[in-house]
């Protein structure tokens, strides 16, 4: 299926749902092919449920860049003062 910006603008939920049923959605920018709808394939189940724990335990911060948890604390109490 081909559709024009505008149209897929006003219709976009619909063509969503049907590119993840599987049918290929082309949306075009004056009549010429710019981009094409398609489902993500493979996501990790971390990703998929925003597993942002998990991410950082295989992509930890450099030492130099971790703080404890009362740094991080403290550093947001000081920025609330500085505000008033």
């Amino acid at each position: 299926m081909q559709t024009n910006m505008l149209e897929s603008k006003n219709r976009f939920s619909e063509l969503v749902k049907r590119a993840q049923a599987g049918e290929e959605i082309v949306i075009t920018n004056r009549g010429v092919p710019a981009v094409r709808l398609e489902p993500v394939r493979t996501v990790s189940a971390g990703a998929a449920s925003g597993d942002i724990l998990g991410w950082l335990a295989r992509n930890p911060l450099p030492a130099h860049a971790r703080r404890s948890p009362e740094e991080i604390a403290a550093d947001i109490q000081r920025e609330r003062e500085e505000w008033s």
